[in-house]
């Protein structure tokens, strides 16, 4: 068996897949030439594909990504072909929840005014506005890896949390209510269990992967059932929000601000009102960076090799008609 490394990884990191992958042949491509090349034969596959890889592989049987959400490689060839996909779901959820609460607290506390402000002035402003999260309630919306990391540290800061899936997932001690997400949703609905999420959030946090069901799903009608006083936070995909309604709510005060990392239109124009608005904070899509991150999805691919090589099951396998 010939499994092909296309992702840039260290000697030690290559000697745990090699003592996972028991005697098969590990292959490196460092270039996209070596990748097509490589790939025809190859049928385990890290990392590298698309469309073009995907034309040029005649035995793969499963392919394991780095990133967690698989959107932008589901094309209808590969959807419904027989082979294996494997994300990083469960792996990324550390870093994104801490960037979760990065730029939630750079709104609460005034980290985003004093740093734009560069002034002493801004001072009693900032204390006068300034949040406590003790007792708040968090909305979490999509409870899988991302979700339950930002449950914990949302329990460590004394908050309350509520959730919202589509999936039978075990409920964490951590989360008080865990309501199934049926599409499509309509949260101008009074028992539409995204409505009441929304209705009783003081933060609400997007932890979905994008789907054709959540494409757009925080419209209008999301944002008038939100409190007025709560902050919508995204670190995952932005196009789940619709981008006029999200400037809509923000601008006419139907939400109190936004903290994201991903924006509904990427990289977002230098132009765009959502830059300029004092209670909107943006990091540009950065939230999956971490030093641990390349270590865990090695333990992850080195596992799924094990479990490959035995016919078990598999982890973090994603069904790609539901595209999570």
């Amino acid at each position: 068996m010939k499994i092909l490394i296309a992702t840039k990884l260290n000697e030690a990191q290559l000697d745990r897949i090699r003592a996972a992958a028991k005697g098969c042949e590990v292959v490196v491509a460092t270039s996209r030439e070596e990748l097509l090349q490589e790939v025809e034969d190859a049928e385990v596959l890290l990392e590298g594909i698309n469309p073009e890889v995907f034309r040029h592989a005649k035995k793969l049987k499963w392919v394991q990504v780095g990133s967690a959400g698989v959107d932008g490689m589901l094309t209808p060839e590969f959807v419904e072909s027989d082979v294996i996909l494997t994300s990083a779901k469960g792996c990324v959820g550390p870093h994104l929840a801490e960037q979760a609460f990065a730029n939630l607290l750079a709104l609460t506390r005034g980290v985003a005014q004093a740093v734009r402000a560069q002034s002493w002035e801004v001072k009693w402003s900032i204390r006068h506005a300034a949040w406590e999260l003790t007792g708040l309630t968090m909305g979490i919306v999509g409870l899988g890896g991302t979700g339950r990391e930002v449950a914990v540290r949302a329990a460590a800061f004394g908050m309350r949390n509520i959730a919202v899936d589509p999936e039978k997932v075990p409920k964490p001690d951590c989360v008080e209510a865990l309501w199934t997400l049926t599409f499509p949703t309509r949260p101008a609905e009074p028992d539409d269990p995204l409505g009441r999420l929304l209705e009783q959030s003081d933060v609400v946090c997007i932890c979905a992967p994008l789907t054709q069901e959540t494409r757009g799903i925080f419209n209008l009608d999301a944002f008038r059932r939100m409190k007025r006083t709560a902050i919508l936070v995204n670190v995952t995909r932005g196009q789940i929000v619709d981008e006029e309604s999200l400037v809509t709510a923000l601008r006419d005060g139907l939400i109190a601000g936004a903290a994201l990392d991903v924006t509904p239109l990427e990289p977002l124009p230098p132009n765009h009102p959502l830059w300029t608005m004092p209670n909107v904070v943006i990091t540009p899509h950065v939230a999956g960076a971490s030093p641990l991150r390349v270590e865990r999805l090695v333990d992850l691919f080195s596992e799924n090799l094990r479990r490959f090589l035995r016919g078990e099951a598999m982890l973090s396998v994603i069904d790609k008609r539901k595209g999570y």
